[in-house]
């Protein structure tokens, strides 16, 4: 379109490169909703790039709980389009010598801390590449040294948006920090060494266990041992009524949506009932052992 005589140009802080436009944000944090943090991350975003979308994946990870952050992220980056921008900010080591990263996996971009948040997503995209985000050209300045997600974060994902390249924020670098593995540990005799990995609001108890080392056929006789409880009855869903022996007090198993074998209770809390925490050691048992 040929601009009018006294139109203005209108200068957007980073030019765009080659690369196709990202129009999509998220954000997942600890930060609740009673405060300003969550705005002010928006305010940024949206003063360097106005025409993006900003999504809230949650801002209720308990305060300072990276395998929450992490767990969270990972059951849900693949629901959005490719080139989304997944902002992740759960970072109680904020101002310490710990790294700013993006992280380029599966047709997706992730900001955060180096501290294990993205740890499964390296598990599950193994061709992913890693930069160090030390080109402050990118950074709001003054950079407060307890808000990095508003000075840091947000403002590299907006310019990655507008089509700054990876490597324009940084070095690449191969040696991020991991959570323990997502892997349940395959033992002899018929035994599985699984452990918690997350409890969702329902008291749901989501495993590490998957469909690689419990295939259908294998359910029936099959037991998970749990804090000096057997859990015997594997559902399809939640209400499922093929075994309904036991009340409301009876624990069953289930497949959940994130792909990994789940402890459940009828309309109570599994966590509680079982006295169980992330991390706590779970041991599947197949028929026979």
């Amino acid at each position: 379109m040929t601009p009018r005589r006294g139109d203005k140009k209108r200068d957007l802080p980073v030019s765009a490169g080659p690369r196709p436009s990202i129009r999509l944000i998220t954000l997942l944090t600890d930060f609740g909703l009673a405060d300003y943090f969550v705005g002010a991350l928006k305010g940024v975003i949206l003063s360097i790039n106005p025409s993006l979308s900003i999504v809230d994946l949650s801002h209720e990870i308990p305060p300072q709980d990276v395998a929450a952050g992490a767990f969270t992220l990972m059951a849900s980056y693949q629901s959005f389009p490719s080139e989304t921008v997944h902002v992740a900010v759960v970072d109680p080591g904020v101002g310490s010598d710990r790294r700013p990263i993006l992280v380029r996996a599966g047709n997706h971009f992730f900001v955060g801390p180096d501290n294990g948040i993205f740890s499964y997503i390296y598990e599950k995209e193994t061709r992913h590449k890693t930069f160090h985000l030390t080109n402050k050209k990118y950074f709001r300045h003054p950079v407060s040294a307890t808000f990095h997600g508003r000075d840091i974060f947000a403002p590299v994902a907006a310019a990655l948006s507008a089509g700054v390249k990876p490597a324009e924020f940084g070095p690449e670098i191969s040696d991020e920090k991991r959570l323990p593995s997502l892997n349940s540990v395959k033992q002899t005799r018929g035994k599985v060494k699984g452990r918690i990995i997350h409890i969702d609001r329902f008291g749901n108890c989501i495993t590490n266990i998957t469909r690689s080392v419990l295939p259908l056929e294998m359910e029936n006789g099959a037991r998970l041992l749990i804090n000096g409880e057997t859990v015997r009855s594997f559902r399809r869903f939640f209400t499922d009524s093929r075994d309904d022996s036991g009340g409301s007090e009876k624990l069953f198993a289930v497949w959940g949506s994130a792909g990994f074998l789940e402890i459940a209770a009828m309309n109570r809390s599994a966590a509680k009932r079982l006295r169980a925490k992330p991390g706590q050691a779970v041991v599947l048992r197949l028929k026979g052992e």
